[in-house]
Parts: C-alpha cells; structure tokens; sequence
C-alpha cells in the first residue's frame, strides 16, 4: 500500500472520527464543528474541522501579520517586552483555550474567534481608534468601531476584496467580542469576551509598572485581596472562577466576588492609565497624525491604493469606506511614515 493511498483512508474517515469524538467528550452546551455554516459552501478540509480552517486562514491574513506592528497601549515603547496587539492576541487565544478545555467546550472554535476578534484595530491603540471614529462623524456621519472593522476585514477585504469565507460561529464571536455590543451566540465566543478583559487588564498593568506609571503598591486594595498580588495570580483566579460558576450556571459568568473585582481594577486602569495624563498626553500627537493623514486623502481619493479594476472613489460611502479600510489598516510606523513623507521636506526625513 503506497503513502499516499495510507494518507487518503485517514483524510476519509477524519470529519467522521472528529464529529464521533465531539459527541463523545463535548459538553452537550458545545459548538459541534459540522456541518461547516459558511456564506458560500465550499467543500471541507479533509484534515482539519471547519473552526481550524478558519484558525488558519486567519494566521495566514496580512491583517494578523500588520497587529505585531500596532499599538495594545503604550506608543513606540522603548523596550522590548511591552505587549503589542498581537501578543495580546495571543494572550486572549492561550487563556481563552484553557477556560473552553475545562467546559468541556470546542477549544477550535475559541482559538479562531480570539486569533481574529482585534484584527480590525487601527494604529495606535484605542487613542487611533477615538480619533478615527471622532474624524467619520464630522466628515461623513459614520461611525468606526474596531469590531465591525474585524469582521470587514475577514468578509469582505482579505484575499484582494473576497474575503476569508469563515463559518458563521467565527464571524459571529470576532462581531460579538465587545462588551458594547449584543453577547455572542455560543458559549465559546462569550468566553473570548469575558477573558479579553481578563487579559487585557493584567497584562496592562504590568506593562504600567514596568513603564514607571505605576507601582504596585498604588493598586486599590480591595480587588487586589479578592483577585491576587500578581498577573499571573489574578488571571489564575478569574479563570478558576469563571469555569467554576459557569459550569453550574450552564452560560459563561463570573462569581460575585470576581467579577465586581475585575470590574473596580478596569476602572482604575483606565483613570491612571488607559485616560490618564502619560498616555493622554500622546493624544494630541496622535490626533494630528491621523486627522492629517484622513483629511488628506478624503481630498484626494486618487492617492488611496486600489485593487485590481479597482476605480478611484466616486460616492461619499464609496469614500467613506476606501480611507477608512486605509487608515484602519495601518500599523503604527506605516502611519508615522505615511505622516512624515506629507508634512516634513524629504532633505529632513531621515
């Protein structure tokens, strides 16, 4: 029997094997990986379910490349250890992983959702996306929200305009990932939402003190006996509270204690930190990078990069979505570059 032909009995009974496996092992409460729930049916992979398709084809985007270049919370860090939105990602994705395996829920499908659900996050953290979303009011009505740029990115920009053609489950969790939006339709995407502040927090926090804005001793006192001294202890007790009260609740919550706790730390993080006067005072420039660079190309729509056949912008909509889809895409030193090449004289661009 030759490799080959051994290579195609194991492709053809794996979809099968892995549905048998899902029923055998899965909480009754899991997303089940078939049938695959895609805009346009295709055929599936005969070695991997649906959900690490789409894991793939995520990691694989020029969007997941662009987030090791973006800004989590501090501008051009001089150091080399200061998270970045993609070591976020990844942060989300690992812990998120851990909750899903120990509800017995589908681990594929919470590591797609958190490799995905911040692609859409433009330079410069949430000051980027602030200014982005203060410059479509004024110019054009609209609003940015960088989790409806996420699932624009992966429907419709990716793959020269065609999109990644992920299953709905995946493109529903990266929609829903947002406390400010509707709660996702599987357990897994709630998991994502819950742990991405999980994450985030903590690790904002050590990057905080490890930046001189804070020290540990400033942090309040009350979530800090509820939760832990440490990252890692605090996140050890919001994930062993998570799984604990989710398991007898039969949704993804968290304790009484726990959740009221992360809640008190998030509002001081962003008092010191996320709105505070160090970062803040990174806003102006900030704004003025990305207010020059949209209205430059809102006045000249010939200038943005366009696609096979691809016309130059004609309507305001058409427009609205070329600089937004431009902007938004940018990571950090595009945008200085992109900045720099406009308003500093070559001879001194160096």
């Amino acid at each position: 029997m030759s490799i080959a032909t051994e290579a195609d009995m194991v492709a053809a009974a794996f979809a099968e094997r892995c549905a048998e496996q899902e029923e055998l092992l899965l909480s009754p409460l899991a997303a089940r990986s078939y049938p695959a729930l895609r805009t346009r049916a295709e055929a599936d992979c005969s070695l991997r379910t649906p959900f690490q398709r789409d894991r793939d084809r995520i990691v694989h985007s020029k969007a997941f490349r662009r987030l090791t270049h973006k800004t989590q919370v501090f501008v051009a860090p001089r150091g080399d250890h200061y998270r970045t939105r993609l070591t976020h990602t990844l942060e989300v994705t690992s812990i998120s992983r851990t909750v899903a395996r120990a509800l017995r829920l589908n681990e594929d499908l919470v590591e797609a959702i958190g490799l995905g659900h911040d692609l859409g996050h433009p330079p410069f953290g949430h000051i980027g996306e602030e200014v982005l979303d203060d410059c479509l009011k004024e110019r054009f009505g609209r609003d940015f929200r960088h989790f409806e740029h996420s699932l624009r990115i992966v429907e419709h920009l990716e793959r020269d305009g065609a999109g990644l053609n992920l299953t709905e489950q995946v493109r529903d969790g990266i929609a829903h990932h947002s406390s400010r939006t509707p709660p996702p339709r599987t357990l897994e995407g709630s998991i994502v939402r819950v742990i991405d502040r999980v994450a985030y927090i903590n690790h904002d926090i050590d990057d905080a003190v490890r930046a001189g804005l804070l020290s540990e001793r400033e942090l309040p006192d009350e979530p800090i006996a509820v939760l832990g001294a440490s990252g890692s202890a605090r996140i050890d007790a919001l994930v062993h509270d998570m799984v604990e009260h989710s398991q007898r609740a039969g949704e993804i919550v968290q304790g009484p204690l726990a959740g009221p706790a992360m809640a008190e730390l998030r509002g001081f993080m962003f008092e010191r930190v996320y709105l505070g006067p160090a970062v803040r005072a990174e806003h102006a420039k900030i704004a003025a990078v990305v207010r020059r660079l949209f209205e430059h190309f809102v006045e000249h729509p010939e200038l943005l990069p366009r696609g096979p056949g691809e016309a130059v912008p004609s309507g305001e909509e058409e427009l609205a979505e070329r600089v937004t889809d431009y902007l938004a895409g940018m990571t950090d030193r595009y945008c200085i570059r992109q900045y720099t090449e406009l308003q500093v004289p070559r001879a001194f661009a160096r």
